[in-house]
């Protein structure tokens, strides 16, 4: 059983930073994607990042050039620069196998105009 758990959300200004992070603990593999996702009230969960054992990164477009996603299978950060109030929402880490995957309990981002 993998356990993961994010931290370092909060509520912040328009153009402000903020670094989140995943602790993961428990039975881990070493080839895995790694990846922060989000979900605004109303909306799906979508994808923000993610990171593979061998250190490719995928960003979605809304987040490129402010968001930087690092780490490896124990810990793993979201960087995110420039915030804007449309990225107000819960932040969620996954981790992912291939033959099994987990999620955190999420954080809450909010960005204020």
């Amino acid at each position: 059983q993998v356990q993961l758990v994010e931290s370092g959300g909060g509520l912040v200004q328009a153009g402000d930073s903020l670094r989140l992070s995943c602790a993961v603990s428990g039975r881990t593999f070493n080839s895995y994607y790694m990846g922060w996702y989000r979900q605004a009230p109303g909306k799906q969960r979508e994808l923000v990042a993610t990171v593979t054992s061998g250190g490719n990164t995928n960003y979605a477009d809304s987040v490129k050039g402010r968001f930087t996603i690092s780490g490896d299978k124990t810990t793993v950060y979201l960087q995110m620069n420039s915030l804007k109030p449309e990225d107000t929402a819960v932040y969620y880490c996954n981790i992912d196998f291939g033959f099994f995957e987990s999620w955190g309990q999420g954080t809450q981002v909010t960005v204020s105009s």
